[in-house]
């Protein structure tokens, strides 16, 4: 369900105002800049992705109209974040949380890099989707902040009200979960 100012938005990106821009970064603007941050480590690589989310929803959204605005502004942001600290990262730059939620995750997620991977890479995707459903409200929540916004344990904890060592423990937990989840499912110790 669109909240009023959302479907004003989408009237202003189908009618082709400029003003769709400047609203959605006076509504969403913080709130991709953060999920930008957290990937890129980088405040003006951030803004720079952000203007690329505007960019991409002024060509997208006039020929169709994504069922959750804040969701869809998210998934844009990810996307232009990760696919620019790919082609711009390099070892002296550093920051951002995303080599540290990478490097959490690779004892559960495959790893290779051949077109074997591609295939599996939707299946993947599938029971991903399968294992999030088993989990707890919270505990989804948690693992979604960390591995799908790259939020730091610091920040889950404040969101959360609790302890980062309880974050931390939660996310070690369902990891361990994950891990044994996908193991059931064919993805072997070779595969992992």
């Amino acid at each position: 369900m669109f909240s009023i100012e959302d479907i004003e938005l989408i009237r202003l990106y189908q009618g082709g105002s400029e003003d769709a821009i400047e609203a959605s970064e006076r509504k969403y603007g913080a709130y991709c800049r953060k999920i930008a941050m957290n990937v890129l480590g980088d405040a003006e690589d951030a803004g720079e992705c952000v203007n690329d989310v505007w960019l991409k929803a002024w060509n997208g959204i006039p020929h169709a109209v994504p069922p959750n605005l804040q969701a869809y502004f998210a998934k844009l942001t990810r996307e232009l974040a990760i696919d620019r600290r790919r082609r711009s990262h390099s070892a002296k730059r550093g920051g951002g949380e995303l080599p540290l939620c990478l490097d959490e995750l690779s004892e559960c997620l495959p790893a290779k890099n051949d077109v074997e991977a591609a295939m599996e890479q939707k299946e993947l995707a599938l029971i991903l989707r399968q294992f999030l459903s088993t989990l707890d409200t919270t505990r989804k929540n948690v693992f979604l902040c960390r591995y799908w916004y790259f939020d730091t344990e610091p920040e889950i904890a404040k969101r959360f009200g609790f302890s980062r060592v309880k974050v931390a423990s939660m996310l070690h937990r369902t990891r361990k979960q994950l891990k044994s989840y996908l193991k059931e499912r064919g993805y072997s110790d070779e595969k992992l």
